[in-house]
This record gives structure tokens, sequence and C-alpha cells, in this order.
């Protein structure tokens, strides 16, 4: 890190880590129910791994999107020989997302966000409240 942590780094970057996962379970809901016509070509659940980044100089710990990974079961298959997508054999993949696990996933990304929001606000406050005083 180039220059010490300010709590608007911390918040800022938190905020960024999880408007990511937001994305990622808002693509998941989006690809439930999809199919393909080979376990490959199949939608699978993503996933961003953080990483914690540390600040020498402020003690401060902040938060990194390492990558996005994908994870959860194997595309479930289903026999469908009428599906325009069946395979040869009759089957068709159905990703295996689940809904309602991406939707608690949503509820926490969007409170954590939400957190992060008031941290800024009240920064922000505390600052300007310091300002005043100096007057």
């Amino acid at each position: 890190m180039d220059k010490p942590l300010t709590i608007f780094d911390v918040a800022g970057r938190a905020m960024s880590a999880q408007l990511v996962r937001m994305n990622t379970t808002a693509s998941n809901l989006a690809n439930a129910g999809g199919v393909a016509g080979s376990e490959a070509d199949a939608y699978r659940s993503m996933k961003p791994v953080f990483k914690t980044s540390y600040d020498q100089a402020t003690g401060l710990a902040t938060v990194d999107v390492k990558q996005v990974v994908t994870a959860g079961p194997a595309p479930t298959k289903r026999h469908d020989p009428n599906h325009p997508m069946a395979n040869k054999d009759g089957y068709v993949f159905e990703a295996a997302v689940d809904e309602t696990r991406e939707m608690v996933d949503m509820m926490e990304t969007a409170r954590s966000y939400k957190n992060n929001v008031e941290v800024l606000q009240t920064a922000k406050s505390l600052i300007l409240d310091t300002l005043r005083l100096g007057k």
C-alpha cells in the first residue's frame, strides 16, 4: 500500500467487495433453472473469494476480492428427450442454484453494504463536527 489507510479507504473497499458479491449473487439468481445440453456448458454458481489486507502504518484492515470462483453442486442431469437442448441421449443439465441461499446472501450483502454507507456517513459527520469546533 502506498499511503496509510483511512476509514474512507476501508469502508470504500468493503463496499466494492460487497458490490462484487451482489453481482455474483444476481448472476446466480438470473441463471437459476437454466438448462444446457452438456454438463460443461451448464451454469455453475459463482462466489467471490475475499482477502484481508492489513495496513501496518495504521493497524487497520480491509478486504479485497481475490478472485471469483465457481462453487456449489454440479448441474442436475435430467432426462427430457423432447427438450430442444437435450443431448443425443435425451438429457439436459440444469443449473444447480439454491435460490433460497442466494436470496439470503443477497440480503446479507445489502446489509453489509448499508452498514459501510453508515460508517462513511458517521465519519463524515464527525469530521464536520470537528471542523466546526475550530470556528
